[in-house]
């Protein structure tokens, strides 16, 4: 009965303080498990070139089946799989029919193993590299959800129909606000290649690899697979930042992504209450070109301007994501030091906190400016941590007086057994 009576008063309380400070914030989804299967599109070329037969001893195209054939045979059970090839099917030389040329072969969803296998035996190299098209495509063969959803690309040369160039491409998907990761394959040593297939990966998350085996491609592209079951999870909530406070979004608990231009302010706001701490993180992740010396700056203010305390840059141990974060409590907390109850800290209305994302990033020049570089904020109120207790080690004068005291007795009690080690030493 008590635990009942606390729980209304709780929900009177909150409702009460939403009705004084205004709408309720923003929450990012909470879903653990995700309802959708994972989803991934192995994207092929089956241009010209992957006739050379610089593989083992064997053609491009042969080494493909034939890690296609084992990949399917491996697939897991809850994972849908589709294939998407490029330059499979016009054999002219008109450049413009010939970079429209890619087709879904194997629809996403749960994978006919016979099926699949047999629509990849059939193919034959054949025309120009649309991959920037392929990739266009390849999202819109995955769909929208909530949940991430990955494609794997396999080439051995770059992209020679663009536009659509497959970089900004890459982007583009990137700033759509759905979790679509690419994953790149490389079957050629190609500087070019390596480099847009770098770009391609970078604008999204994903990862590139240079396989120059069979044993090399087929392993990989099974890890990349399985990668798509084991990152399976809801996607950050998308929410756009304001040039101000004032009309920024008001944000609760979770995981949030943004896009930020270069030398771009995006705010955002955070409702804190007495007794309870803002712990915030940024990270940005560099996808495209930039002049050294660059980084990012979060901070935390009042509505006025007054600045309560400055991120700290935190490294990720990825050379192409920078991050910073953040910590700071309320500090209207009772005067006997006693923790709030929850009836309390409910009723008091809350403190809004301003968040600001900056940057200090200069492009190379060419380096296209839109959109936006990936930003994820993750944001969490908890309970502030309780004061240490006397004595309080952390106060610096406390410690130095204490120091003090230490090296007054220390001196003493070294100085008298020294005097009286050489006494005792003369009479001997």
């Amino acid at each position: 009965m008590i635990n009942k009576r606390r729980s209304t008063a709780v929900l009177i309380g909150l409702l009460a303080a939403t009705a004084l400070t205004g709408p309720a914030p923003a929450l990012a989804d909470e879903e653990e498990t995700p309802v959708e299967p994972p989803k991934v599109e192995l994207v092929l070329d089956v241009s010209g070139s992957m006739r050379a037969r610089d593989i083992d001893g064997r053609s491009r195209i042969a080494v493909a089946q034939q890690a296609f054939n084992e990949v399917v045979d491996a697939l897991p059970e809850e994972t849908q799989l589709g294939i998407r090839v490029l330059g499979a099917t016009y054999r002219g030389k008109d450049k413009k029919q010939g970079c429209l040329d890619t087709q879904q072969i194997v629809p996403v969803g749960a994978v006919d193993r016979t099926q699949a296998k047999a629509a990849v035996a059939t193919l034959r190299p054949t025309g120009f590299t649309p991959v920037g098209l392929a990739l266009r495509e390849a999202a819109r063969d995955l769909g929208t959800g909530a949940t991430a959803r990955r494609i794997v690309l396999i080439t051995d040369g770059e992209d020679t129909c663009a536009p659509p160039d497959p970089c900004e491409v890459a982007r583009e998907l990137a700033a759509q606000g759905t979790k679509l990761v690419v994953d790149t394959l490389g079957l050629a040593p190609d500087e070019k290649v390596r480099r847009q297939l770098l770009c391609i990966a970078g604008a999204t998350g994903g990862t590139y690899t240079a396989a120059q085996s069979a044993e090399e491609l087929t392993g990989r592209i099974k890890q990349l697979v399985d990668r798509a079951r084991d990152t399976h999870t809801a996607a950050p909530t998308v929410v756009g930042g304001s040039a101000e406070c004032a009309n920024a979004p008001l944000l609760g608990p979770g995981v949030y992504s943004d896009r930020e231009a270069v030398s771009e302010h995006r705010w955002y706001r955070v409702p804190v209450r007495p007794g309870q701490e803002l712990r915030a993180s940024v990270s940005v992740a560099l996808d495209r070109p930039l002049n050294p010396d660059h980084g990012v700056l979060l901070r935390a203010t009042a509505t006025d301007g007054r600045e309560l305390v400055r991120g700290v840059d935190a490294g990720s141990g990825r050379t192409d994501v920078v991050s910073a974060g953040l910590r700071w409590s309320a500090t209207e907390d009772p005067a006997d030091g006693a923790s709030p109850t929850p009836e309390a800290t409910a009723a008091v209305p809350a403190t809004t906190v301003c968040l600001v994302v900056s940057n200090s990033f200069a492009l190379r020049p060419g380096t296209q400016t839109t959109p936006g570089m990936p930003v994820e904020l993750m944001i969490d109120v908890v309970a502030s941590s309780p004061a240490p207790a006397a004595p309080d080690l952390g106060r610096g004068w406390v410690l130095l007086v204490l120091l003090t005291l230490a090296g007054l007795l220390t001196g003493l009690v070294a100085g008298l057994l020294t005097r009286w080690w050489v006494a005792t030493w003369r009479e001997n």
